[in-house]
């Protein structure tokens, strides 16, 4: 199809746009108000590479010593791989939505509509979880005892904050992200820079030297527990394509924004791990378990007290940032989804603003399910521990059913036509994904605490198992693939006639799980 080109010739006109998707079989509501450097900033604040370090670095450190930094060099690749795969499908299908109408035009409805429960249900605990986290660094910056009580009020508010800040449109959505992309990569930069010119306490052979850790048994078996750092660090590059349909030429774009959030992303989280470990002045204190804090510790030394809470300060508008990005990437699946009539709620989830443009009520839902659960936690002292397990295994696997799909899709002689393709290494790059995700996945669920009760030392897996036989039973007892006539399994649409496949029937959508 002949594209129209903007007065400059650079990109395809908004009208080429709307040609694109209304061949894909939608009229998008959305307005495309969102720049390439905008869609970018959602796919960094939904990595957040300061929450993410901040939150595991004092675990991940006494779990393996500052060897651990590799583990994320290693997971940056390997997401790295899982977004060139993305890149391809999103190129060929930019449509809202993400993994959930990637995985239905790769493979069928049914293997669509699970890669989207699962991937739901994750963003729904990943949210509950960031906003939660903030709270102990709001009672920081503002001089309170952080409780229970406290952390669950503060996580609740800043919920609320990203709910009016979403309600406000793409156009506010993108000028707050990029702001906290902004205010976020200066704040890393910033922070290392000065621990490593003022407060540096070991040289660069440090990240060689396990001081210690996993002495008791096998420090592969404690390096691979400490690489989790990484593994929950690198994910959020999906969010760029969640949003398709609110950005102009998405085909070129989205890929280009996936890149770069792994690249500068991973960057800042490598940066600040180096700063943080060079800084810490005894790191077998932290190993030992009496220096249980050595963030903080490193952020008053170096800064004072003073200082301390202008870095939080920061850190806290890494928080809102993530919430805000997750919950945008969250209510554009549920709308996905109920557009699709593949939800319970669908008209309601479905409905578009017409002022602002976003679906008003797939993001209240984003904001009271998280809020649920947040509440829920105050009844049970685990009991948000293991919601919460879910959401990195849960991002995970439905990050694979995706990557399984175009595999799968690729043997079965797919071959992408989109704006980006990975060209002759397209079939490499797509197994060295599948195979990274496999393992991480391994090593996620793997238990690691043989003195605690069975089902806690494999909770991960356990409420993985949950989520998964749920949405099973619901699919085959509900059958929501059914009401939805939408376009399904079509990546394979033509392949049959094309020279060289060996087939001569003609291609539909996938049969059995499809």
């Amino acid at each position: 199809m002949p594209e129209t080109t903007s007065p400059g010739g650079s990109e395809p006109s908004l009208d080429a746009d709307a040609q694109r998707l209304a061949a894909l079989g939608y009229e998008s509501e959305f307005k495309r108000d969102m720049s390439l450097w905008a869609n970018f900033s959602l796919g960094f604040t939904y990595l957040s590479p300061v929450v993410g370090v901040y939150t595991l670095f004092a675990s991940s450190l006494a779990a393996g010593g500052p060897p651990m930094i590799w583990g994320i060099v290693i997971a940056g690749l390997g997401q790295l791989l899982v977004a060139l795969v993305f890149s391809e499908v999103v190129a060929q299908f930019p449509v809202s939505g993400g993994v959930y109408p990637w995985a239905r035009r790769l493979w069928g409805r049914k293997w669509g509509w699970m890669t989207g429960w699962i991937y739901l249900l994750a963003l729904m605990s990943t949210i509950s979880a960031v906003a939660y986290g903030a709270g102990p660094f709001v009672a920081a910056l503002f001089g309170f005892t952080s409780s229970t009580t406290t952390t669950i009020w503060c996580a609740l508010g800043m919920l609320a904050l990203a709910t009016v800040v979403n309600l406000g449109g793409t156009k506010l959505v993108s000028m707050v992200a990029f702001f906290a992309f902004a205010a976020e990569l200066v704040g890393a930069l910033a922070v290392g820079a000065w621990l490593l010119i003022t407060h540096r306490e070991h040289g660069l052979g440090a990240i060689f030297d396990s001081f210690g850790a996993g002495a008791d048994g096998s420090y592969t078996s404690a390096f691979l527990g400490a690489s989790l750092i990484g593994v929950f660090l690198f994910f959020g590059f999906e969010a760029c394509g969640d949003v398709a349909e609110e950005i102009p030429n998405p085909g070129r774009q989205i890929p280009v924004s996936m890149r770069r959030t792994i690249y500068i992303g991973g960057g800042a989280a490598l940066g600040v791990t180096l700063a943080l470990i060079m800084s810490v002045a005894d790191i077998g204190a932290v190993i030992a378990g009496k220096d249980t804090d050595p963030v903080g510790t490193v952020l008053n030394e170096a800064f004072g007290a003073a200082g301390a809470r202008v870095v939080i300060g920061i850190v806290l508008i890494s928080f809102v940032s993530c919430t805000l990005s997750l919950q945008a990437a969250a209510s554009r699946l549920a709308y996905s989804f109920a557009r699709d009539r593949m939800i319970v709620g669908s008209r309601a989830l479905s409905v578009m603003s017409d002022r602002l443009r976003v679906p008003p009520y797939a993001l209240l839902l984003a904001a009271v399910l998280p809020a649920l659960i947040i509440v829920g936690s105050a009844y049970s002292a685990d009991a948000l521990t293991k919601i919460i397990s879910f959401s990195t295994v849960g991002i995970y696997l439905s990050f694979q059913m995706v990557v399984l799909a175009a595999l799968r899709a690729r043997l079965k002689g797919w071959r992408p036509t989109g704006d980006y393709t990975n060209g002759r290494w397209g079939l490499l790059v797509n197994a060295g994904a599948l195979l990274y995700g496999v393992l991480a996945l391994v090593n996620m669920c793997w238990g690691r605490t043989p003195g605690v009760a069975w089902y806690d030392n494999y909770i991960v897996l356990l409420s993985g198992a949950v989520v998964v036989a749920a949405g099973l039973v619901y699919l085959f007892v509900a059958r929501p693939h059914e009401r939805s006539d939408a376009p399904a399994g079509d990546a394979l649409q033509g392949v049959a006639d094309r020279p060289g496949t060996g087939r001569s029937t003609e291609a539909g959508a996938p049969a059995g799980i499809g």
